[in-house]
């Protein structure tokens, strides 16, 4: 990884309310460092949305006073978004039932991992602090 900077660091309350305007500020941020525009407008704003409801709905749970902070740092070679919640943390290599399977294309929950890892090149999770996913997407 070469130069970084910091795009974004923020903190939100741990509710739902608050993930558009993160995801809607981080592709903001994702275009102004140049990366692809499609990558900006369809990779990230999924694979962060997912990634923020999942911290909120399963790391933090019903932990109303909880927190969750989005951080972005950008290199020449990738962007990188690092979620963090106040949970346990969970097993990110534990088999899963497969989404795309007909008997769970019509579950409501059970996709979010799926797309992180479809549509960023690299999803990682580690305790640092509080339970945390890294979401790293190449700028070629």
């Amino acid at each position: 990884m070469g130069k970084t900077h910091v795009a974004l660091d923020i903190e939100i309350p741990s509710d739902v309310r608050y993930i558009e305007g993160v995801v809607e500020l981080a592709t903001r941020k994702c275009r102004e460092f140049h990366v692809p525009a499609d990558k900006c407008s369809f990779n990230v704003r999924i694979a962060l949305g997912e990634a923020i409801s999942n911290a909120i709905l399963r790391g933090n749970g019903d932990g109303a006073n909880k927190h969750v902070r989005v951080r972005a740092v950008v290199s020449d070679d990738a962007l990188v978004f690092d979620i963090m919640d106040e949970g346990p943390g969970f097993d990110l290599g534990a088999p899963r039932p497969d989404p795309t399977a007909p008997e769970n294309i019509y579950h409501e929950d059970g996709r979010g991992l799926f797309l992180m890892h479809a549509l960023m090149d690299r999803v990682e999770r580690f305790q640092s602090d509080g339970n945390v996913v890294r979401l790293t997407l190449r700028r070629e």
